[in-house]
């Protein structure tokens, strides 16, 4: 995501649906700011960090047009995700989260989702990044799509990510180590 691709994320994220709310500001910000800034503001700080070349996330694309996002950045640049009591570190390891998962309703079940994984686990190799990190849903969640914006386990297993923990009963913790070619799989750890 860059300067460059701004236009094309205002595009996906006019589309009806959840982004055009959160403009993916949820876990960036504390839950006071994220009230405060409204949804104007949530587009203009993301621009922000966009323009000051903080890494956001990545599109996926068809036929040129944006039809997916993934937020995934470093944990610490997730100032809600590193105060979340229970979505807490799983240990030390330096990871690059992934937050949110967002395809355009028309082309949902289509593989945009395991596009927009390989291709976060490919922008964090290119920033030198070592182990992506996400926190899924257990099942999907009753109600809205939206409600499953941070992906669901069975996806994230399918693509490689291995479970490292689970902090509740609807809730998982995945990784997946970046190698310099192929992925290396993550040991995984005795869920708490």
């Amino acid at each position: 995501m860059t300067r460059s691709t701004w236009p094309d994320l205002e595009a996906l994220f006019a589309r009806e649906g959840y982004p055009r709310w959160c403009w993916c500001m949820w876990w960036r910000t504390s839950r006071a700011e994220f009230e405060r800034l409204c949804t104007a503001g949530r587009k203009a700080a993301l621009r922000r960090l966009v323009d000051s070349g903080i890494p956001v996330g990545v599109l996926a694309y068809a036929d040129g047009e944006p039809v997916g996002w993934c937020s995934v950045a470093p944990r610490e640049t997730y100032p809600a995700l590193e105060r979340s009591r229970k979505l807490r570190r799983v240990d030390e390891t330096p990871v690059w989260s992934v937050t949110c998962l967002y395809v355009a309703k028309p082309f949902r079940g289509q593989g945009a989702v395991d596009r927009l994984l390989r291709a976060a686990v490919q922008y964090v190799r290119a920033q030198g990044g070592t182990v992506v990190e996400a926190y899924p849903h257990v099942r999907p969640p009753g109600g809205r799509a939206s409600d499953a914006y941070m992906g669901l386990l069975s996806t994230f297993l399918r693509m490689g990510f291995v479970e490292v923990a689970r902090p509740s009963p609807d809730r998982s913790v995945v990784r997946y180590t970046v190698g310099r070619g192929a992925a290396r799989r993550q040991e995984a750890v005795q869920p708490r």
